[in-house]
């Protein structure tokens, strides 16, 4: 086998032959996940906030979406995340860095963007367009190949959703 036919993976052990592709993948969605993340960081400091982690900055830009207020439990749906302690978490440092604020409603507390807040996830959008929009246009990258990545990746974690709750049943 010559060096451009081996797979690029890594875990070798687990590539089978049935599974070679998945293994494929699942490297990619790794190495892409951690992208991912140190853009955010990257782009979160050039829009003038250092002290966020990715979730945080995940956090605060759903939180920001539509500006409807939510509470933890929708974020964690939303975001597919169960640790809501880790949400909360987040939620608190946004709130003590002035970028979000909660406010009781019978029961729940339902959390949404301040004006510094909005200001930050516009400052971030602008950062966005002009770094990786501009990259991804370079790479002849249009929307419509996007958006059928972006619903092959949600379905497979209803995929990875259901192998998970097998895995747990043994």
């Amino acid at each position: 086998m010559s060096d451009e036919n081996y797979p690029i993976v890594s875990a070798a052990h687990l590539a089978s032959p049935t599974s070679l592709e998945l293994s494929e993948f699942e490297f990619g969605l790794t190495i892409a996940n951690n992208s991912f993340q140190r853009w955010m960081l990257h782009c979160s400091n050039a829009a003038g906030l250092s002290e966020l982690t990715p979730q945080d900055v995940l956090i605060i830009h759903h939180i920001n979406h539509r500006g409807k207020a939510k509470r933890i439990a929708d974020i964690g749906f939303i975001l597919n995340q169960e640790d809501t302690h880790t949400i909360s978490y987040s939620v608190r440092k946004l709130t003590s860095l002035g970028l979000v604020e909660g406010k009781k409603q019978g029961k729940e507390i339902f959390h949404s963007t301040t004006e510094q807040g909005a200001d930050f996830c516009q400052r971030y959008r602008e950062v966005r367009e002009a770094c990786l929009i501009k990259a991804l246009k370079a790479m002849n990258m249009d929307n419509e190949q996007l958006g059928k990545l972006a619903e092959m990746l949600r379905t497979l974690s209803g995929v990875y959703d259901q192998a998970s709750r097998a895995a747990a049943s043994l």
